[in-house]
């Protein structure tokens, strides 16, 4: 059984999905690109260094990419006072430390948002590691986060919480079973289809439903 709980952060423990998407939107917009919004929140839940090829194309990311990404930080900061956490997300990370879980927060954020989440979750003493976005070259839904949230720890096996079909598919390819919560936005359907072995529409919920998930406690 999994001894370390992975937990993505952004959309899955703190609200933030619908500001990053406006966040994008208004970045793309100053290279006089013009993104539905509904097609930059279906690919939130990515890093940014997966995201703006993925929405913008690959001439855009090669002449642009890096200057998208700063003006997406630019556009997002002043967002983040607005950012709060899901109810229930304390109390899951205080439920997961007392099954004996090791905890790490797999965010691909810049370090001052995840310190801000730190902050905004109280999570600094409930939470064992907790990576950013310089903690590795490739974001969700490659595995890298993943591998090095566990790393940090020395963690013998994982299983990853998230709320967006790349973080499961992230999971499937760090060979991690995955857990979903609805936050995100995505269907049980899209959620399962792309690997999660359970789906629940809130933290609430989850923490109702924890012992019929690979969040039982550990061995």
């Amino acid at each position: 059984m999994p001894d370390t709980a992975v937990l993505d952060v952004d959309g899955t423990l703190v609200d933030t999905n619908y500001q990053h998407a406006l966040a994008w939107f208004r970045a793309f917009r100053r290279f006089d690109l013009t993104l539905p919004v509904w097609r930059l929140h279906r690919a939130i839940g990515m890093g940014g260094d997966q995201l703006v090829p993925a929405v913008a194309g690959q001439a855009f990311e090669a002449e642009h990419g890096d200057a998208a990404r700063q003006a997406w930080s630019e556009e997002f900061d002043p967002l983040l006072p607005e950012v709060q956490a899901f109810e229930g997300a304390q109390d899951l990370l205080t439920e997961l430390k007392a099954r004996g879980f090791t905890v790490v927060l797999a965010s691909s954020g810049q370090a001052a948002h995840v310190d801000a989440y730190l902050d905004l979750l109280d999570a600094r003493e409930l939470c064992d590691a907790w990576t950013t976005s310089e903690d590795a070259e490739s974001t969700k839904p490659a595995p890298d986060l993943l591998r090095v949230a566990l790393e940090k720890v020395s963690g013998r096996a994982g299983v990853l919480l998230g709320d967006s079909t790349w973080d499961c598919e992230a999971a499937a390819n760090a060979d991690m079973p995955a857990v979903a919560v609805r936050t995100g936005g995505f269907s049980v359907e899209e959620l399962t289809g792309a690997g999660a072995g359970a789906v629940f529409d809130s933290l609430r919920e989850l923490l109702d439903g924890l012992d019929g998930t690979e969040f039982a406690r550990p061995s």
